[in-house]
């Protein structure tokens, strides 16, 4: 039987972490995997998590099961930090990380409407494609950036005027990944108002709160759709804003028409973890219950990332003017103005290979680079290198 599996196509990433790791130049430049890094180029335990683990290891007596949604208190303050407010519209379960959140909503979707058709802006991240159709969701692609590195709102809307009734439209709340080009706020009101007039359902992927332009504006958009839709669905991720990679913090929230269908989505929900992993983890979930509700300890941690989000964009800015200088021209204010941990370079796969085979300098083959894995030493090394291979 398992002599029959094809091998799969490996993941660009894992392929390129593995490259970087056999690599026995020194100086080696990793701007392709995903985390933060700080200036001295590690990803750090940020202060509040330490304290909130240090408490729980003090006082927790048990290791015992929890119920299939996870943690009570975590769930009602992940809730809280998302939406605002409390309501009783809600339905949501904690989940191993944002890709175990995306699946266990994607599989409510499949369970709910099999025919949806799940919208994914070009481009997005890849996983928001391989869970769908991994689910047997049919996939359609629409328009997302412009020429000039923003979003190409009317031509987005125009390719979801072609969505059905009960069709799902992911959406990034902030820091779009790869491209960190995200909506304003009159574009998420168009949205909001294309899924009403359509009958469509948003998705929303909250995986960078905090490091766009702070962690109330970064869902601003979420929340304008949640005050004017029936059904908004949520897959949200603690491994950026806490700093909580390897704990697989995630939720899944589902926004319902009423009271009773939240019960009831509420359940699905529970039995969708039940099926495919039992129990979430608890330990990352309760670190970020530790933080969200301890005056003291949110402070410190909305301090600290507030600190990484001005370090991430000061990185950007800098970036920016290397390039220029390095360069000889303009062509990056776009750059300047995405927000988050990625930007697109354009650059042609040769280019990107030269960049790794002549510079050690490690990118994802679509040319995202990872701003937060630059450090002041390395941007001009950087911007001098991009220079070289622009004039081949």
């Amino acid at each position: 039987m398992l002599g029959a599996l094809a091998a799969p196509a490996p993941d660009p990433i894992i392929a390129l972490m593995q490259r970087l790791a056999a690599d026995p130049r020194d100086g080696r430049i990793d701007l392709g995997v995903g985390v933060y890094r700080d200036a001295a180029g590690r990803t750090p335990v940020m202060g509040a998590v330490a304290a909130a683990e240090a408490r729980i290891l003090a006082a927790q007596q048990t290791k015992g099961y929890l119920g299939l949604a996870g943690d009570p208190g975590f769930l009602a303050a992940m809730v809280d930090l998302l939406l605002g407010a409390s309501s009783d519209r809600v339905a949501a379960v904690a989940t191993p990380g944002g890709s175990g959140a995306l699946r266990q909503v994607l599989a409510l979707v499949a369970q709910a409407n099999p025919d949806a058709q799940v919208w994914i802006g070009v481009p997005s991240w890849p996983n928001h494609a391989a869970i769908a159709e991994g689910l047997g969701l049919a996939v359609r692609p629409h328009a997302y950036l412009d020429a000039g590195g923003g979003v190409d709102t009317a031509a987005m809307l125009a390719d979801l005027e072609g969505a059905r009734a009960g069709d799902v439209v992911v959406l990034h709340a902030s820091c779009h990944n790869p491209s960190g080009a995200d909506l304003t706020g009159d574009d998420w009101a168009a949205v909001a108002d294309l899924c009403a007039r359509r009958g469509l359902v948003p998705l929303v992927d909250v995986a960078y709160q905090g490091f766009g332009a702070g962690l109330e504006e970064d869902v601003a958009g979420l929340r304008h759709l949640a005050g004017g839709l029936p059904e908004v669905l949520v897959a949200a991720s603690g491994s950026k804003s806490f700093g909580l990679y390897r704990e697989r913090v995630g939720l899944a929230l589902a926004l319902c028409a009423g009271p009773a269908e939240a019960g009831r989505v509420g359940a699905a929900l529970a039995a969708l973890n039940r099926r495919n992993f039992a129990f979430p983890p608890d330990h990352g979930a309760r670190v970020v219950t530790t933080i969200l509700r301890d005056p003291v300890l949110c402070a410190d941690w909305r301090a600290e990332l507030a600190g990484i989000r001005r370090r991430v964009q000061a990185n950007r800015s800098a970036l920016a003017q290397a390039l220029r200088v390095a360069t000889q021209g303009a062509g990056f204010d776009a750059l300047e103005r995405q927000r988050g941990m990625f930007s697109l370079l354009d650059l042609a796969p040769d280019r990107i290979e030269a960049l790794r085979e002549r510079h050690a300098i490690y990118l994802v083959p679509d040319g995202r680079i990872n701003i937060a894995g630059l450090t002041p030493a390395t941007i001009p090394t950087v911007a001098t290198a991009i220079a070289t291979v622009l004039r081949g």
